[in-house]
């Protein structure tokens, strides 16, 4: 939905105050909690560099030398840094994780974009997105790969139909283009019955939806 509908993009870009009742994550608990991640996941990395660390070969005194002087390094690193973390997430503890937008200073305080046009736009794409799951299905017995049946369907999108209304007999024919390949064409076919099968009226009218492909017999 994202890459075919664009389900997160904009629809308009109005902004609408934000309820002062609000509940929003405490600026100086963000902070805090940024520092607790980053000084623990560097702990993280000094402990298992640590157990990590083994003397391979022959003990010699070289080699026991560096290698003593870097595990004494890691453990140093370990000593400061757990400390660190300790302290870090005492002051986070007293910190309080959500405030209400009022507890905000003035500088801190935000506004939203606009909430209805989109949820109204959201709600016509999901329709849409189901529509084309339910005529997806339609076609995958008539496709080798379901992903087909969705690629077949945004073929049709953009190709030309003929809209031929028929108020007499209360019809309205939408009447596609063939499109590349036999095979499309009889996958058509087949979603084309399906869907009359429905007798769907065109919204507002009395007219009842026909799809057909165009025929070699027709101008």
């Amino acid at each position: 939905m994202r890459e075919h509908y664009h389900l997160d993009g904009l629809a308009d870009y109005c902004i609408e105050a934000v309820p002062e009742t609000t509940r929003v994550v405490n600026p100086p608990y963000r902070t805090l909690d940024g520092q607790v991640r980053s000084k623990a996941g560097l702990l993280r990395r000094k402990l298992a560099e640590f157990g990590a660390l083994n003397l391979e070969g022959e003990i010699e005194p070289k080699p026991l030398e560096a290698f003593q002087q870097k595990k004494a390094e890691i453990q140093e690193s370990i000593a400061h840094l757990q400390p660190e973390v300790g302290e870090l997430k005492g002051k986070r503890k007293g910190v309080k994780q959500h405030i209400t937008l009022a507890e905000l200073p003035a500088e801190a305080r935000f506004q939203r974009l606009s909430t209805p046009s989109k949820h109204f736009i959201d709600t016509i794409k999901m329709i849409a997105y189901r529509a084309e799951a339910a005529m997806a299905y339609v076609l995958r017995g008539q496709m080798a790969r379901f992903d087909d049946a969705r690629s077949l369907l945004r073929a049709i999108y953009s190709t030309e139909v003929d809209l031929l209304p028929n108020e007499p007999q209360g019809t309205l024919t939408v009447r596609l283009h063939h499109l590349a390949n036999h095979s499309s064409d009889q996958a058509i076919r087949h979603l084309c019955a399906e869907l009359n099968a429905t007798e769907t009226p065109f919204p507002g009218t009395n007219l009842r939806l026909l799809y057909e492909l165009v025929s070699s017999q027709n101008p």
